[in-house]
């Protein structure tokens, strides 16, 4: 049984290949707002290399957010038109679980205007619900020294993002199966004004 996973909700292009529980192959592209144009042709190569066609896949799983406005959109839309078109299987992650993979540690993402997309996993659980935080609020828990992975160029330290694609696997409980896939939509949270567009 064959799953792709899909991220393009923020700065990378995330596509990984997984045959029942084994990650096979996957690409991770740095590519901020131009996920749209690698994607396809992406996942068409990941899929040649294996002598896979589209409806070879069985499963379908892909990031809901938060992240870019757009980003979010250009991997939902492609999943919600195989699911819908080929009645595959699609589920979906919260972005920032897939960050955090099994680590205990705060997820952050730039969510412009001086604030990030922030939420707090441990062993793949949310410890609270992702949420928009000041980048004050969170300089503070970076100051206590708690864990932190992501935009961390926003407080003067080194980005810190790990190979995202073992993250996938390691999250299959978590996978939230859309049962009527064309009323998928990405979750952008509630408290946030703007997005990253």
């Amino acid at each position: 049984m064959y799953t792709v996973g899909i991220d393009t909700s923020h700065r990378f292009l995330l596509v990984a290949l997984i045959r029942d529980d084994q990650l096979i192959d996957h690409v991770q592209l740095e590519c901020f707002k131009h996920q749209s144009e690698y994607l396809i042709p992406q996942v068409s190569e990941l899929l040649e290399r294996h002598q896979l066609e589209v409806n070879d896949i069985d499963s379908w799983v892909v990031t809901r957010g938060p992240g870019s406005y757009t980003g979010v959109r250009i991997g939902m839309t492609m999943v919600k038109v195989i699911g819908s078109i080929m009645n595959k299987d699609v589920y979906t992650l919260s972005t920032l679980q897939l960050y955090a993979g099994l680590k205990d540690t705060y997820v952050i993402m730039d969510a412009r205007a001086r604030r990030v997309y922030a939420g707090r996993y441990n062993n793949g659980q949310p410890l609270f619900e992702d949420t928009v935080m000041t980048n004050e609020e969170m300089a503070r828990i970076i100051e206590a020294g708690d864990p932190v992975i992501g935009d961390l160029h926003l407080f003067d330290r080194e980005d810190s993002y790990d190979d995202l694609a073992e993250h996938f696997l390691q999250l299959k409980p978590f996978w939230q199966k859309v049962e009527n896939v064309d009323l998928m939509a990405p979750v952008y949270l509630k408290d946030s004004e703007e997005y990253l567009k």
